[in-house]
């Protein structure tokens, strides 16, 4: 886009996601232990994917987070 920074970077991607998914599991009241057993995961996944560091997750993956917490997916990556 010209030189014009669009403030989507992969890392800033990655935050957004981290940070949304952390609310919106809280806001659902639940833990980290029952959203993993919930949809079947583990843990530590969930623990990557709420940190700032976590990986590349697969729009599918986006699609079950939001069904098990009540959102729609968009909600995920809204800043």
């Amino acid at each position: 886009v010209d030189g014009v920074s669009t403030g989507c970077t992969l890392p800033n991607v990655r935050k957004t996601f981290s940070t949304n998914l952390k609310r919106l599991r809280s806001r659902k009241g639940l833990t980290q232990e029952q959203l993993a057993e919930k949809l079947n995961i583990g843990v530590r996944y969930i623990q990557l994917l709420e940190s700032f560091r976590c990986p590349n997750v697969r729009i599918d993956s986006i699609a079950n987070f939001a069904k098990a917490l009540g959102a729609k997916p968009a909600e995920f990556l809204e800043e």
